[in-house]
């Protein structure tokens, strides 16, 4: 990425490609977590049992400023091993990506078995607009820092600059995104889950 023959323009398309097949990544293993959970719905609900006691345990928190701090907390770290697991030439950031889009597969079809689509559609929609492309973007960044890693082999690629011009674009979408997320999650999601339930 740091070839002084590549444009920007071919920059930017390395990275609307990779965000491309991320998000393609994600959606696989989210109906795999799905699928997996109506064959087998003990899979499911071990599942929601981690998510609850892992994720959802720690920031149930009665003040909603403190909420905002721990899920924004939570979120930055995911965002940060998704995109340093580039540096494991894109294993890491591909497994968490992974477990995440199987654990939101699970959980959202137990929890449809229990509620409406309105209240799924609630619980998740506000917050995941900004959350869910944080995470999308922080793993496309983690594959384009896996791809500078195998092009520098064949010394097409300086990974030391690419890794500071990828950690600039993360500094410029990705934080944002999860800021937002994290006041919508805490403000405001759980006042429309009170107006659906």
């Amino acid at each position: 990425m740091s070839d002084p023959g590549v444009s920007p323009h071919s920059e930017r398309s390395l990275l609307g490609t990779t965000t491309t097949v991320t998000i393609l990544l994600f959606i696989i293993s989210m109906i795999v977590g799905w699928i997996g959970t109506v064959h087998n719905p003990a899979i499911g609900n071990e599942l929601l049992s981690l998510f609850q006691k892992e994720i959802a345990g720690q920031i149930t928190i009665e003040n909603p400023v403190d909420m905002c701090l721990k899920i924004f907390a939570n979120n930055l770290e995911a965002c940060i091993l998704l995109f340093l697991g580039g540096a494991t030439f894109g294993i890491l950031t591909l497994v968490i990506l992974s477990l995440n889009g199987i654990v939101i597969g699970a959980v959202t079809e137990i929890i449809s078995k229990g509620h409406s689509a309105l209240f799924i559609a609630a619980a998740i929609v506000p917050h995941g607009i900004f959350e869910v492309p944080a995470f999308i973007i922080a793993s496309a960044l983690g594959f384009c820092m896996a791809q500078s890693l195998i092009a520098e082999w064949y010394g097409a690629a300086d990974t030391a600059a690419d890794a500071g011009r990828l950690a600039r674009l993360f500094l410029l979408y990705v934080l944002p995104l999860i800021a937002v997320a994290a006041v919508v999650e805490s403000f405001i999601t759980p006042a429309i889950i009170q107006i659906v339930a």
